[in-house]
């Protein structure tokens, strides 16, 4: 990773667990690591009830707070949805959005991902847009054809300037929850391949600065190899951010 334009980002996805009364201790835990949050981007998106315990416990340390998902709807009849107005009156930094299980247990398409990427834009919110293959569609030879066309329905329509604050993660399905991890290889020619369509949208500078996670089994004891790719920027945390193997993470992105 050439960090002379970009920094590491290491963000937690806890997904549906935890209790917002679990939150104080483990960021009190969390945040009592010397020295870890020095030249590293952290973050922990949790579920929207816990958002304002984890801005609470989190205040006045070096990690930042994200959400799960955002409603592509300013406001209305929308029972149930959360808007990016309503995370950032929270104090919301992050928020992922695209992610492979609204994907698949919501139907959601790149043109919905796109809408909920321009909302947290307009909120001032840094979205955490995410794409990846299948299995079959690895084992088809179509994971590069793939992945662009989700980047390019995601991004349709967003400005350079908006690019800017935009984060991407690669997030194989096959390798999310499943303990299965992509090579580092093959992490980096995806992450790679994802720079290089960002770069015939936006220009190789622009490009430059984007930071390109990886999603999929990332844990203490694979980050230094992952993070070690050039174009591998930081990593979109699953089980390993639910407990103080996240800290080895964020470490290793240190190194």
């Amino acid at each position: 990773m050439d960090k002379k334009y970009r920094n590491a980002l290491i963000a937690g996805n806890w997904k549906m667990n935890k209790l917002a009364s679990e939150v104080p201790d483990f960021v009190e835990e969390l945040a009592s690591v010397a020295d870890l949050g020095k030249g590293v981007d952290s973050a922990l998106c949790v579920p929207f009830p816990l958002i304002p315990a984890m801005k609470e416990a989190t205040d006045g340390t070096w990690i930042k707070v994200g959400a799960q998902d955002v409603s592509s709807h300013d406001k209305g009849a929308y029972t149930g949805e959360v808007s990016a107005a309503m995370l950032a009156d929270l104090g919301v930094d992050y928020c992922i959005i695209g992610h492979s299980e609204r994907r698949a247990y919501h139907a959601e398409s790149d043109q919905l991902v796109n809408e909920k990427l321009k909302a947290l834009l307009g909120a001032g919110i840094t979205p955490i847009m995410c794409c990846g293959e299948s299995l079959e569609q690895r084992d088809a030879g179509v994971t590069l054809t793939f992945v662009e066309s989700q980047i390019k329905g995601g991004l349709a329509g967003v400005s350079p300037e908006e690019m800017k604050k935009v984060v991407i993660a690669y997030e194989p399905i096959w390798a999310i929850g499943t303990g299965r991890t992509a090579t580092a290889e093959q992490a980096q020619e995806v992450c790679g391949y994802i720079r290089k369509v960002l770069a015939g949208l936006y220009g190789e500078e622009l490009a430059k600065g984007v930071q390109i996670l990886y999603g999929g089994s990332m844990n203490g004891k694979n980050a230094a190899e992952l993070l070690a790719q050039p174009d591998i920027d930081g990593g979109l945390i699953g089980g390993a951010s639910l407990k103080m193997e996240f800290a080895d993470i964020i470490g290793a992105a240190n190194e």
